[in-house]
């Protein structure tokens, strides 16, 4: 694809929010955590932090994550970061479709028949729905219609439930009007977290022909309802085939040579029908062709794959030099396919 550039205004209202809510004192602590970690100079890490954020299009943030104290010029300019992300979102992602993706009950209705579960929206008169509807499944998911990170989603059980009336009334008054079936995933994502559902993360970008895989990541859960970091998960980078990069690693400098719990061993995972979860991708990118830029979350469940939901802001993944032994990341890849 031809070379496009992103809006200078955009980048430049970034930057004067970024600069509005800077927190000094999380910058600061960001830098000692590199400086320990890596042997560098506290004050010349944070030189570097605020040079790379309002020249480079760095988070701080992605400074920690990936390593950049360690990492060359060159390493660096291969690393997809945040803001970078963010820019092509605001210019691929077009604005009147982009409400599909923030609403989880819109987005079920829109790509109804690649979630492959049960569900339904809790209203003022459908109480004894609601009842039947999780009696017959036994355990449901949750969700607000608007949250990120895992935020506003919970687990239930019927056979925990006294009184349904006030279950219902409780669901509405929280605003946890959607109600999902739990996903059943494939034995080998059970077999490293069953008590969590385990997602793919998958970065797309359709330019209106074809659908371009950037990178995938596979998150791994600690028996809570959600796999997001917020609830203890971590992830690992996958290659092409679906193969696991390394050991899996948060925000938060915790790093998983195995699965705290199961004690599988995360650099071993391979990724089940990775070649129907591609195409399966290729699908629902389709659907909203207008909202080229997603991150797609993925479940392989025993039949093939599920959709969890799409992000259009979709945050980026990437590798963890210090953990994996890959100092270059994925950017090359986004270039390719969108031409910046």
């Amino acid at each position: 694809m031809p070379s496009q550039g992103f809006s200078p205004v955009t980048r430049l209202r970034y930057l004067a929010d970024r600069a509005r809510r800077i927190d000094v004192g999380s910058v600061i602590e960001r830098a000692k955590e590199a400086s320990a970690q890596h042997g560098k100079a506290m004050p010349l890490v944070v030189a570097d932090m605020l040079f790379q954020a309002g020249v480079k299009n760095v988070g701080f943030q992605d400074y920690i994550d990936y390593d950049f104290a360690i990492l060359t010029p060159a390493e660096r300019a291969t690393y997809m970061t945040h803001p970078v992300s963010n820019q092509i979102s605001q210019k691929y992602d077009h604005p009147d479709f982009r409400g599909i993706f923030q609403d989880k009950v819109a987005f079920d209705r829109r790509f109804s028949e690649f979630l492959r579960r049960d569900w339904m929206v809790v209203d003022a008169d459908n109480a004894d729905e609601l009842r039947a509807f999780t009696e017959r499944l036994g355990t449901v998911v949750t969700k607000e219609p608007v949250g990120q990170a895992g935020t506003g989603v919970h687990r239930y059980h019927a056979a925990e439930v006294e009184d349904w009336g006030a279950f219902h009334r409780g669901l509405l008054e929280r605003g946890e009007i959607l109600v999902e079936e739990v996903i059943r995933q494939h034995d080998d994502l059970a077999a490293v977290c069953p008590g969590t559902v385990n997602t793919t993360r998958v970065t797309a970008f359709f330019d209106g022909r074809k659908t371009h895989i950037l990178a995938m990541a596979q998150k791994f859960g600690r028996g809570a309802v959600s796999d997001q970091m917020t609830f203890g998960g971590f992830y690992t980078m996958l290659d092409d085939d679906g193969r696991a990069l390394g050991a899996g690693y948060d925000s938060h400098g915790h790093v998983h040579e195995v699965h705290p719990d199961s004690g599988v061993r995360i650099a071993d995972f391979q990724l089940p029908m990775i070649d129907e979860v591609k195409a399966f991708v290729d699908q629902v990118a389709r659907v909203v062709p207008q909202v080229q830029y997603v991150g797609w979350d993925i479940v392989v469940g025993p039949d093939g794959p599920v959709l969890v939901e799409g992000n259009w802001g979709a945050g980026v993944y990437e590798n963890k030099p210090s953990v994996t032994g890959i100092r270059t990341g994925h950017k090359p890849r986004y270039r390719a396919a969108i031409g910046f």
